[in-house]
């Protein structure tokens, strides 16, 4: 997607922060989304305590969280395979899902019910 696209897509649209990180990460996540046609942004910085190392959102529409979501598990696939900790070949482990039969986090592996719609532990937007 083109930047032109971006705002097209986002103009006028409710967005939700799906991960909150450093700004080279959340460049790299934003241009990893728009590589797979998700529109998405970088936010102002998230967190602006004294002492807080500053953080940024990347923001998309609430119905392209999923896909973000895969993209950031892809990512992880990819990072871990490139570092030699799953054998090549290797199936990925599963993790397991919660009592109500709920999918872990794709993001961090939490097994917890979702809080408003996030995870409970890292906060990646699922709903």
């Amino acid at each position: 997607m083109t930047p032109d696209e971006v705002s097209k897509a986002l103009t006028d649209v409710e967005l939700v922060p799906c991960a909150e990180m450093a700004l080279a990460d959340a460049r790299r996540l934003v241009d990893a989304c728009l590589e797979a046609d998700v529109p998405a942004l970088v936010h102002r910085e998230a967190c602006a305590k004294p002492g807080c190392s500053p953080k940024f959102q990347v923001l998309v529409r609430p119905e392209d969280g999923v896909r973000v979501a895969t993209l950031l598990q892809q990512r992880w696939m990819d990072s871990i395979q490139r570092e030699g900790v799953l054998a090549e070949g290797a199936a990925p482990f599963a993790l397991p899902a919660t009592e109500d039969g709920e999918p872990p986090c794709p993001a961090c592996g939490t097994v917890a019910p979702l809080v408003a719609g996030a995870c409970a532990d890292c906060g990646l937007q699922l709903e």
